[in-house]
């Protein structure tokens, strides 16, 4: 970030000495971005042009920053041993003990309890303890298990940044960059972010990841988005379970009010779900197992229920099913409120599911063999379950072979066929796929190095994290009429970078739904993220900004910018909709040349991309056709007056042709009675 960024005014939130850190740290665009650990990535050298005249400046700053960084660094250890050496006050234990009750009910694995939690977290807030604070100001600013008080949330990560705590800096960027309860200032934002992110806070690190990715208040730099976005993601791949955790449903709400009147919906309908469970105490197998992986995994708006999942496992292991076996062996060997954790229970039903050829069963045995758990290790069997189990296409054996390929255990180190095989996994979306594809590329192993397709990697697993829970509850906020949380929460997503939570913010902004706005403000805000979303692939928000741009909406009315909007959309994600605007942009020879053949040529197209533009394109065409028609019958009008034109006696003889006429005539009457006399 450049100097100028630091004269923005945060005397309010910094001390002064800070904030001259800030101006002089900022500036070098924090030199940690631009390196990478040697296990993992290739070191590469990063130039950055620079004038001459500035070197020697620059060379001066980097030393006296080096000189305030080891004495801040030096306080700092100081003052964490007076910290530990100073002993706590019974207010200040008391205060301990109610957030440690607190995280407790929340850090439970299936069963959490977060109305309770954040009970102790107020009592314990309420006593100034600062990790309480943090969980209290966003449940202020998100209005979760607490009245919404944007207000209050914003004096609490005031006092926290002041106390340098990374989740009062990430609310208070946050804040600033959306123009919350403060004025909008993508500096102060930037400031507030990069802090909270050498504090280790993961989401500080997506936003300033996808920043750098994007190019939103600073200069675009791959390298910079990989160092932030692999943190974030490494956090996100620590976290993964051989479960892999609950399911994250990515509902965008204009592709669910399309589909309302379709009956499509990515929710499981209650009514639905009721069939089931009769199917299931009835005794069908199917019926048991599709309970089982639902209440165990969780989507479809059903939350996770070990106890249920154990319920319906149990019923269908009973018939023998090999599927029901092999996740009775998943709960084993992870234990739950549910069961006790137990390798030798995991390994019995885990064989017996392997024995029926299941591939889930396959892989759960090989893992036991690769880990030793239950078992001694023996690489050779582990390979050969994995082997098995990845021939059926099951995406857990597919990682598994590449771990062993790349890890050379068990078989001679290949990375060609890790590579192979992260790939096929990556294709049924498992994020230790995409993590380990992420680090080949970003370090070169086995694949020519790209910055770009690492990030993109990285990103993805970034955002399977823990936190896109949020998603979820923001949108049943939002079925429940809860707007404005729902809202507050889509946008804290967005400014992670969730291209989903980027066009659900624009869709609620665009609809009117909130009164938070002024109207013209509404249209640039919903301007700004439907931009967002649309460098990030998605086709209704490169047609929204076509319809902005040619209506003016938050913007100048601009038919090239909307001819262009369309033409991307059009190529590029091939959608019918914009096939039909430009052809009706070429008919009326707005923004685009008017050419009546090329406006028939876009809407073919569009009635040849989908079935749904058949009758616009019909009656669009019947139009084009009688348009058409009158002007060439004009045209044939036209040339015939210009015949008659040339038969007129003005046109050939000029104004005085009745005086020739009269003189012919005359001539021609003299002539006769002449030639009669002679006769």
């Amino acid at each position: 970030m450049k100097k100028a960024g630091c004269k923005t005014n945060t005397s309010i939130i910094f001390p002064l000495e800070i904030f001259l850190l800030v101006c002089l740290c900022v500036s070098l665009t924090y030199g940690e971005n631009q390196q990478t650990s040697k296990e993992d990535v290739k070191s590469e050298k990063v130039t950055t042009e620079i004038p001459q005249a500035q070197e020697e400046d620059l060379k001066s700053e980097q030393v006296i920053n080096t000189n305030i960084d080891n004495t801040v660094n030096t306080q700092e250890k100081q003052a964490k041993e007076e910290v530990e050496e100073k002993p706590l006050s019974p207010e200040e234990l008391k205060a301990e003990e109610y957030y440690k009750q607190g995280e407790a009910l929340i850090n439970e694995t299936f069963q959490k309890d977060y109305h309770q939690a954040h009970q102790f977290f107020k009592m314990a807030a309420d006593l100034n303890h600062t990790k309480a604070l943090e969980h209290i100001a966003f449940a202020y600013l998100f209005g979760d298990y607490m009245p919404q008080n944007i207000e209050k949330a914003k004096e609490l990560f005031v006092d926290l940044s002041n106390r340098g705590s990374p989740r009062g800096q990430l609310g208070m960027g946050f804040l600033s960059s959306a123009g919350i309860a403060v004025n909008s200032s993508q500096a102060k934002g930037l400031i507030f972010y990069t802090f909270a992110s050498l504090g280790g806070d993961p989401l500080a690190q997506m936003t300033l990841g996808y920043r750098y990715w994007s190019g939103i208040g600073v200069e675009t730099k791959c390298e910079s988005a990989l160092t932030y976005y692999k943190k974030a993601a490494s956090t996100v791949a620590d976290a993964v379970t051989f479960s892999s955790g609950p399911a994250i449903q990515r509902i965008r709400l204009h592709e669910e009010a399309e589909n309302q009147n379709s009956g499509q919906s990515a929710l499981m309908d209650d009514d639905l779900l009721q069939y089931y469970h009769f199917l299931a105490d009835k005794g069908d197998v199917q019926a048991q197992v599709v309970l089982g992986q639902l209440y165990y995994q969780g989507g479809r708006g059903v939350p996770v229920d070990h106890e249920r999942a154990l319920h319906y496992f149990m019923m269908a292991a009973e018939s023998g099913n090999a599927n029901a076996l092999a996740y009775l062996g998943k709960m084993y060997t992870e234990g739950s409120a549910a069961v006790e954790q137990n390798n030798q229970t995991a390994m019995m039903y885990f064989k017996n599911a392997a024995d029926k050829g299941n591939a889930v069963g396959q892989t759960g045995l090989g893992m036991m063999y690769m880990y030793g758990k239950g078992v001694a290790k023996d690489f050779n069997k582990a390979y050969k379950y994995f082997q098995l189990a990845a021939d059926q296409g099951w995406v857990d054996g597919q990682l598994q072979l590449g771990i062993m390929y790349f890890s050379g255990k068990g078989v001679r180190r290949d990375y060609k066929m890790a590579v192979k095989y992260f790939n096929l996994a990556a294709q049924g979306g498992h994020v230790l796929a995409y993590f380990n594809l992420a680090q080949m590329h970003a370090t070169g192993t086995g694949v020519l190095r790209n910055c770009h397709t690492a990030v993109e990697f990285f990103k993805n697993v970034a955002e399977r994290g823990r936190w896109a829970a949020m998603l979820q509850e923001a949108h049943t906020l939002y079925k429940e009429g809860n707007v404005h949380q729902a809202l507050m929460k889509y946008t804290f997503l967005a400014d992670l970078g969730y291209e989903v939570a980027q066009s659900n913010v624009a869709y609620i902004l665009d609809n009117g739904e909130v009164g938070l706005f002024v109207e013209d403000e509404i249209y640039q805000r919903a301007l700004l993220h439907w931009g967002r979303a649309a460098s990030q692939g998605s086709t209704i928000a490169r047609l929204k900004m076509g319809d902005y741009h040619y209506y003016g909406y938050g913007t100048k009315v601009d038919y090239e910018s909307a001819a262009s909007q369309y033409r991307l959309a059009s190529e590029q994600q091939h959608n019918a909709q914009a096939m039909f605007n430009l052809g009706y942009m070429h008919e009326q020879g707005l923004g685009l040349k008017q050419d009546l053949h090329l406006a028939k040529r876009f809407y073919d197209m569009a009635a040849e991309t989908s079935i749904d533009a058949k009758v616009p394109v019909m009656l669009a065409l019947f139009k084009l056709g009688v348009f058409y028609g009158a002007d060439v019958f004009n045209k044939e009008i036209e040339e015939m007056n210009n015949f008659f034109q040339k038969l007129d006696p003005r046109y050939l003889f000029g104004p005085d042709w009745d005086m020739y006429l009269i003189t012919f005539f005359a001539l021609s009457i003299g002539l006769i009675i002449l030639l009669r006399r002679i006769r």
